[in-house]
């Protein structure tokens, strides 16, 4: 049986942050990831921004891992060659209703350290995007656009180049739980054997799956799992804002936004389409009745939205732990204290702001570990 230091399970971008951090600190270290490349899952299928931090309850994980991972991921990008763009965002209200809801938000990322929040009014936010219709406006400049894929290859090549190693098509199986640490079975049907003394479950979609398959690992520690599909439809004409923009929150998704690509196409998403189950292969097909319904939402702030102007992008899945009639749910990182296993940290509930607060998530999880 092989042994090594430590295995991260899932090769998206917070299990490659993880495994960088590892890395870097001369932990030897693994990444098994059940796909033919890293990074395909919900890492790859999202709307690729860079958020700054004021949609989380303050106190929260994801504000805290947003703030200070939003400003660590624009260091990264700097210093790394990673695309990315700081654009900024504009969130609207489209009714008097709404904008006290609007300034709930600001004064909600006031508190959660995003300080430079701009009050507008809608004169002022059609200056700036001239085809905007809104009642007021909060401009959050901090927020900007990444390549994700760029960043994920970045994050690949610092932990590779400390030692790291990368093993696709390697789906955990099985495992059990020791004295002396955790035994995985990695592959398919002749499963090799891996023993580690540090095991990071950062599997996304399938990680409560994960853990359900360790022999000793106490069920009642594993939240439910709930799937959100996010279709997104792309604008078939060039883009009439250079800023992104995003109405009001809603139940389980920031609303159908207005995102840019660094080509500066645009497209809009994610709706929430709640799902039955997962499956081995989910469905990532965008269905072209939704873009009626976008078109009536998205209409509420860009009246000059065509008939006909979107097409079917793509969609991505979120991994939530909160169901459709629940709170939105905050990060769970799980360690020793929760659930009696030494070394075994599980990542579950790890949707929107993961992407931005990748790089702070991977400092909370070697932190833990101690």
């Amino acid at each position: 049986m092989e042994k090594i230091a430590a295995i991260v399970i899932g090769a998206g971008v917070v299990g490659l942050a993880c495994a960088r951090a590892l890395a870097q600190r001369g932990i030897a270290t693994i990444i098994v990831e059940r796909h033919d490349a890293f990074g395909t899952e919900t890492s790859a299928r999202n709307s690729e921004v860079i958020h700054a931090g004021l949609y989380y309850p303050s106190g929260s994980l994801k504000a805290q891992l947003c703030v200070v991972g939003r400003r660590l991921l624009y260091d990264y990008c700097a210093t790394h060659g990673v695309r990315h763009r700081r654009c900024g965002k504009l969130l609207v209200a489209t009714s008097l209703e709404q904008e006290a809801r609007l300034d709930a938000l600001r004064r909600q990322g006031e508190t959660n350290g995003v300080d430079d929040l701009q009050p507008l009014g809608a004169g002022d936010a059609r200056r700036l995007e001239p085809e905007l219709r809104c009642t007021a406006a909060l401009l959050s400049p901090s927020t900007g656009i990444i390549d994700s894929h760029g960043l994920m290859l970045a994050l690949l090549g610092d932990a590779e180049r400390n030692g790291a190693t990368l093993a696709v098509c390697s789906p955990v199986c099985a495992g059990r739980i020791e004295d002396d640490g955790m035994i995985l079975e990695i592959g398919g049907k002749d499963p090799t054997q891996l023993k580690a003394d540090i095991v990071i479950n950062a599997a996304g979609l399938y990680a409560t799956q994960v853990a359900a398959s360790l022999e000793g690992f106490p069920a009642e520690q594993i939240p439910p799992a709930f799937y959100a599909k996010g279709n997104y439809c792309a604008l078939t004409a060039k883009s009439p804002f250079t800023r992104l923009i995003y109405p009001l929150p809603e139940p389980g998704g920031l609303g159908i936004h207005l995102t840019l690509d660094l080509g500066g196409q645009a497209r809009f998403g994610p709706d929430v389409e709640w799902l039955p189950a997962l499956g081995d292969k989910p469905d990532y097909r965008v269905d072209p009745v939704r873009a009626d319904a976008f078109c009536n939402e998205i209409r509420r702030y860009w009246p000059g939205l065509h008939d006909g102007a979107l097409t079917p992008a793509y969609a991505g899945i979120r991994p939530k732990i909160s169901g459709p009639q629940d709170a939105a749910a905050d990060f769970l990182i799980q360690g020793q204290e929760t659930h009696g296993v030494p070394r075994l940290i599980n990542l579950f509930g790890i949707e929107s702001p993961g992407l931005t607060a990748s790089l702070a998530i991977a400092e909370h999880v070697v932190e833990r570990l101690g």
